[in-house]
């Protein structure tokens, strides 16, 4: 299949890009999907400086690596999350306990994001929106529908600016379905849609991991929003409730094997992925298939390598042909 298949550099951030770049290269990946943080990319300079983007793609050309996203996970929390000391962890030193300049500052970072992807030839930005309604997820104290509505309201208001930035620079933002964020199931991503208004440039980064665990079939999403997929994350998950633990994660850290679920290498999970392909198919989606490697319990070169391997097994393409077109009656 033409899809190429890639490795988003979130998890692999500790390393100076270069030298990320020759492993993935080597493993056998066909590009990288670049997370806009640590030294791999710094949006503001890809925005206003020609040189820096010049030397990624230096980079990027030198180990025979495309770039068709940029992931922006971190600035995009901050711009619509309800304000907890978690997020002065995506911030700026100097904005660390301001919630407002918090978002102030994310709401221009995800602008450059989108001048930066114009520049680098990406035509996709990945990444979360934040909730403002996220801790009001089960019902107690009680959550009435005005409150919920008000959350995507907030939501629609904080990201029109910046998905306005997006329409000028021709590039599209693929939330990606997840918990913490405001869309974060099939009914809850319908829901954003349609406070958008189907708004073109607003779709969806396709993560299988975080559906299975909440009891969510993948495919079935990807056939509610065939035209929504703009983007598509290949991570697995094994769910091992044991009668113990649930699927809420009882406040164990990832990797404990006491959770009932934890992220896994590819192939090693719940996940279904000849299921997710076969869709991927069928809504004619072509873009890359993104290895996010998350696994606690395997060494992440070792894991990288085999999941480059097992994504070219299942990245078969749809038939051309009836099989039973020349049977004769």
């Amino acid at each position: 299949m033409s899809r190429p298949v890639t490795i988003f550099t979130g998890q692999w951030a500790d390393l100076p890009f270069e030298e990320l770049c020759q492993k993935v290269s080597a493993w056998g990946y066909d590009g990288v999907e670049i997370a806009c943080w640590g030294d791999h990319m710094d949006v503001r300079k890809a925005a206003t400086d020609p040189a820096y983007v010049a030397e990624k793609k230096r980079i990027l050309k030198k180990y025979n690596l495309g770039c068709w996203a940029l992931g922006a996970h971190l600035a995009g929390q901050c711009v619509g999350d309800r304000y907890d000391e978690r997020i002065n962890a995506f911030a700026p030193d100097a904005l660390k306990g301001k919630p407002e300049d918090i978002r102030k500052w994310a709401t221009e970072e995800m602008k450059y994001t989108a001048q930066a992807a114009k520049n680098m030839g990406c035509s996709v930005v990945t990444g979360f929106m934040g909730s403002p309604i996220w801790a009001f997820w089960y019902s107690f104290p009680p959550t009435t529908e005005e409150m919920i509505a008000k959350g995507f309201q907030q939501i629609l208001d904080v990201w029109t600016p910046i998905l306005d930035e997006f329409d000028k620079q021709r590039v599209k933002f693929a939330l990606e379905v997840h918990a913490t964020e405001i869309a974060y199931d099939l009914y809850t991503a319908q829901q954003l849609l349609e406070t958008f208004k189907g708004r073109p440039a607003l779709g969806f980064n396709f993560d299988p991991s975080h559906l299975v665990w909440q009891g969510v079939q993948p495919h079935i999403f990807i056939r509610e929003f065939p035209d929504k997929i703009y983007h598509v994350h290949m991570k697995d998950v094994g769910v091992t409730v044991d009668g113990k633990a649930g699927i809420l994660g009882s406040h164990l850290p990832f990797g404990d094997l006491r959770r009932g679920w934890n992220f896994r290498s590819l192939g090693h999970g719940s996940v279904n992925f000849e299921e997710i392909i076969r869709e991927l198919n069928a809504a004619n989606y072509t873009g890359p298939l993104s290895v996010e490697w998350e696994d606690n319990g395997m060494e992440r070169e070792f894991g990288a390598q085999e999941a480059v391997e097992f994504v070219k097994k299942i990245n078969f393409s749809p038939s051309t042909i009836a099989f039973d077109s020349d049977m004769k009656k």
